[in-house]
Order: structure tokens, then C-alpha cells, then sequence
């Protein structure tokens, strides 16, 4: 059987602090905001599901007691309905579609909504407090390094230069700016009286790039231990990495293709060199284009994670795509990336860019720490 997508929804993202846009609401609120918005443009499919599956990477605190479960419950669906949580990383939300679209193919379920949701104002990084952050008995290769930590590593390693990494930011900025009150936002849904990227710095210039100091040479001394010792070179700056944030995504999987929005082609999972971290992302869109037996040159539009400036340099430096292809809606840098939401978040700015410019394929590549990563290929129908 075939998985397709009937719909895919995001909120907007707000900053992660008291005072932000979504901060006021708990996560099972963003998702049940969403669930309605689902309901609203698809006659009520929404509640006629028989899953939930929701990615959250801080799985304590308002996002503990299985967050899916939790959402399922204060949106009202049915009790037959199952539910569950996962966490995997950065790339938790395209996971969760995924499994969502491995049941729909395997017949186990006719409908199951599935993508997630990060509250950073209320769960903040690392806020599980896993042993594993400072555990000294793991090789040093595979100990835990903050994800901007990697970047650095990663920028240094192959010769990003803040350069390339201040033009990045910008694009992003730029395109953000230019996005709003097009149809690239048309999936965005207004809650809680935010209806804009909060985090997007549309002031932000090539000058206020370029004086900006490199942020993260403390978390880097921090896990000298961990690092082995090797002393980075620093270059990220805080414009180069994606802002913390609240946000939720959720899409709607069917095996009837009537009415849907795409058919999923290929979706993959990839495990990486945890001390290159970043790279999975590259390895699980390889995968992916593999399977569909299409190649980058196929895909209309590309929503590649800016899991920092050096993914996104990594990937139009290396890879033969026509960057105007890639993020035409602007990426993380600009708009945020609440962690276990991102991953559908990608998917429904995919799909959003895909109706804008009529095209036909698609793709949405994710990272995340550790040598996570995640991918997936839609053929837009209609």
C-alpha cells in the first residue's frame, strides 16, 4: 500500500523565553491547535484517525507522561485512537511521520496523524538531564558534544569560512522576510494570536553579520574533555545557529490518495559518525534518492535543515543543486528550530514551496546530533 499525505500543518514559532508568542499555551495546546486546523481543512479527518505519534525531544516536565497521549486526551479523540512519543534528536518529528507512513503501508492503520512538538520556553535544551551529557566512560568518540560544539568542529574540519556561513544567514533572513503573506505560509496556522515567525530578524544586514563574535568557544572549553583535548576553532556565531523556540507540527498519513496533497516516495533513516554529528542528514537523503531511483536534479524544491550555518554551506558546496531550489522560504537560522517539531515543520514548508511553484518532487532532509538523521521524497499530486 501507498502512504500519502492528506495535509500537513505547522504553528508559527515563537521565541523561547516568558514573554514569546506560544509561551502562554502547553504543548498538548499547540498540538490540539493543530489537530483543529487539520479538522477545519479536511472535514473533520483529523478525529477519524487511528494514531497519534508525536517527536519531542525533552520528554519531561510539560512534555513527559507521553506527550502524544497527553494530546490525544485534550483534543478529544477517540478513545480507540493509540498514541505514543519518540525522541530521535532533531529529526523526532520526520521520524514520527515516517512510522506513520511504514503502519499505513503495512495496513496496520488507515489514517495516523503524526509530527511533534518542542516547548523550549517550558523544556529548555538538554532539559532531561540524561546521564549520558557528562558520562566520562563512553570512548571519546562517541561522548556527548552540544550540536553547535560539533558545528564548529565540522566548519573547521572541512574549511567553512565565516564567510560562507554570514551569507547563508543572510539568505536565510532575506527569504524569511520575503516569504510572509505569500503562499509559502499558506500551511502556517495562527495561534494564540501569532501568525509570523517571531525569531526572523528581517533588519538583519550583511554588516550585522559580519560584526558579530564567534558565541560558542565556552561550551567548547566546557567539553574540552569530551572534545579530546583538540582545542576548535570557533566560527559560529549566534546568527549562524537556529534560534531556540516554541513550535508544533502535525500531518495527516492515509493509504487513500483521494483528496491528499502528496504521495510519499521514499523515506529513510540513517545513523552517522557520531563525532562528525551533523552529517546523518546527507547520508539518509542519499538513502532516500536511492530508493526513489531520483536524483537531486529531479526535486522542484528542497528543504534542507539548517542545523546551523555549516550544514546548509556543506550542502550547496558539495552537492550539484540550483541553490534557488533550496529553502526558497528561508530555514532555521532565520525562523527557529524547536527541536522535536522541526522535522514536519520542513515537510509542510516543503509542501507550501511544491504548490507555489507547481512542481512535482520534493525533498526534506534533516540532521541532528550524534549521527541522527532522517529523509524523505513527495510527489505533489493535484
Amino acid at each position: 500500500m501507498t502512504a500519502y499525505i492528506l495535509d500537513a500543518v505547522r504553528t508559527p514559532r515563537a521565541k523561547a523565553r516568558p514573554d514569546g508568542g506560544l509561551a502562554s499555551l502547553k504543548p498538548h495546546e499547540l498540538v490540539s491547535g493543530l489537530i483543529d486546523a487539520i479538522d477545519a481543512r479536511n472535514d473533520g479527518a483529523a478525529h477519524r484517525a487511528d494514531a497519534l505519534i508525536l517527536g519531542a525531544v525533552g520528554q519531561v516536565g510539560a512534555q513527559g507522561a507521553n506527550v502524544a497521549l497527553v494530546s490525544k486526551l485534550h483534543a478529544g479523540l477517540p478513545d480507540a485512537a493509540f498514541a505514543f512519543s519518540l525522541n530521535n534528536y532533531c529529526v523526532s518529528s520526520l521520524t514520527a511521520i515516517g512510522q506513520a507512513a511504514n503502519m499505513v503501508e503495512a495496513g496496520g492503520v488507515k489514517t495516523a496523524l503524526a509530527g511533534g512538538v518542542e516547548m523550549m520556553s517550558r523544556v529548555p535544551f538538554m532539559g532531561d538531564k540524561a546521564d549520558y551529557y557528562e558520562d566520562p566512560d563512553f570512548p571519546t568518540r562517541t561522548r556527548y558534544i552540544p550540536v553547535v560544539v560539533a558545528a564548529d568542529r565540522l566548519a573547521e574540519d572541512i574549511g567553512v569560512t565565516r564567510e560562507e556561513m554570514d551569507a547563508a544567514a543572510l539568505t536565510s533572513q532575506q527569504r524569511a522576510a520575503a516569504a510572509e503573506g505569500t503562499p509559502l505560509v499558506k500551511s502556517r496556522i495562527p495561534l494564540n494570536g501569532l501568525d509570523k515567525e517571531e525569531p526572523a530578524r528581517a533588519s538583519t544586514t550583511a554588516e550585522s553579520l559580519a560584526a558579530m563574535p564567534a558565541a560558542f568557544a565556552p561550551l567548547g572549553e566546557q567539553y574540552a574533555e569530551a572534545l579530546g583535548g583538540r582545542v576548535i576553532d570557533h566560527r559560529h556565531t549566534v546568527a549562524h545557529a537556529p534560534p531556540m523556540c516554541d513550535g508544533a507540527s502535525l500531518a495527516l498519513i492515509s493509504g487513500e490518495a483521494a483528496g491528499a496533497r502528496a504521495r510519499i516516495v521514499a523515506y529513510a533513516e540513517a545513523g552517522g559518525d557520531p563525532a562528525a554529528s551533523l552529517t546523518a542528514g546527507f547520508e539518509a537523503m542519499d538513502k532516500a534518492l536511492a530508493t526513489a531511483g531520483l536524483t537531486l536534479a529531479d526535486m522542484d524544491r528542497i528543504e534542507f535543515m539548517e542545523a546551523f550555518a555549516v550544514t546548509i554551506v556543506k550542502f550547496l558546496r558539495e552537492r550539484d543543486i540550483d541553490p534557488d531550489k533550496v529553502n526558497v522560504g528561508g530555514g532555521h537560522m532565520a525562523k527557529g528550530h524547536p527541536m522535536g517539531a522541526s522535522g514536519g515543520i520542513l515537510l509542510s514548508s516543503l509542501l507550501d514551496a511544491l504548490d507555489a511553484c507547481e512542481g512535482r518532487y520534493g525533498l526534506v532532509a534533516a540532521a541532528g546530533a550524534q549521527g541522527v538523521g532522517a529523509a524523505m521524497i513527495v510527489e505533489r499530486l493535484g
